[in-house]
């Protein structure tokens, strides 16, 4: 079904934010200049803007795929010249979500082609976005797009769909040919993203990304993390949140949230890396599908 106007209007409107954090963000990614000073300066953007962040800004570098923020404390993180980094930028207008990435290499052009891979990926999946469009058509254009290249697509990363207040609402979009991957329908809303790599094909990863989610309410041992899981649950319910987001309620955020993940309240996303330590590249966009086909937001 067609999305209400009222709802597809604060799609569009968490897009443009999203489009214009990303952009701005873009400018912020040089040689020398602080990670965390990025990612603060974007967020402090959107916010700006009546808008809040629907995740904390992610910037993997090189062989690192996705999900990765500084902490509060990581302040002599810079970028280096050379480095491929990926800008993943997430707005949230009253719960509807604009999620967007751009991949930025640092002072050099060693990796122009692995971009346009995934830009190129990216417009060919644009194309095929209609109601009833298979999915796994959708992963086959990804893959043959970036395979023209000479690359592989991470085939274990997927776009995904989005619901209000929910990042990751059950469609995924492959970027490989995928059977039983379902059907496009008018009124879904996807954040499709490619990723091309020079390596394996594959991410895994353990490492903690400071980047955490809710989970259920559970009892905390110590009072820090008691209080620090009620601003949790008041102020990030059901979307991803950073550790620096936390230093504002409790100055101890970094023992608290591991209190709370050992007891089970909260849970990390890892950090993904390429398993053979590929340089990977990313595009991503939001789009509607409409009856006449997909409407980018971002």
């Amino acid at each position: 079904m067609p999305l209400p106007d009222e709802v597809l209007e604060k799609y569009k409107r968490a897009g443009k934010i999203a489009r214009e954090a990303r952009e701005y963000g873009k400018g912020l990614v040089r040689e020398g200049a602080s990670l965390l000073e990025a990612v603060t300066t974007i967020e402090a953007l959107i916010t700006s803007r009546g808008a809040r962040p629907a995740f904390p800004v992610n910037i993997a570098i090189n062989e690192v795929a996705a999900h990765f923020t500084p902490r509060h404390d990581d302040v002599g993180l810079k970028f280096a010249r050379g480095d491929v980094v990926k800008l993943d930028v997430g707005v949230q207008v009253d719960g509807y979500i604009g999620d967007t990435a751009t991949t930025i290499e640092v002072g050099t052009t060693v990796w122009t082609d692995m971009k346009k891979a995934v830009e190129e990926a990216l417009g060919a999946a644009m194309e095929l976005l209609r109601p009833g469009t298979d999915l796994s058509l959708v992963g086959q254009a990804i893959e043959t797009t970036i395979a023209a290249r000479g690359f592989k697509p991470v085939e274990n990363l997927t776009g995904h769909s989005l619901e209000r207040n929910v990042l990751h609402a059950g469609i995924s979009v492959p970027n490989v040919k995928e059977k039983g991957a379902g059907t496009v329908r008018e009124g879904d809303v996807l954040a499709v993203e490619p990723f091309a790599t020079n390596g394996m094909g594959r991410v895994d990863g353990k490492k903690n990304s400071s980047i955490y989610r809710l989970v259920r309410h559970r009892f905390a041992r110590t009072s820090e993390a008691r209080g620090l899981l009620r601003d949790i649950e008041a102020n990030f319910p059901s979307l991803p949140f950073s550790e620096r987001w936390c230093v504002r309620y409790c100055p101890e955020a970094i023992a608290a949230l591991e209190a709370l993940v050992r007891c089970g309240a909260v849970s990390f996303y890892p950090t993904l890396r390429e398993v053979d330590d590929g340089i990977v590249t990313q595009a991503e966009h939001t789009m509607v599908v409409t009856a006449g086909g997909a409407v980018v937001t971002t």
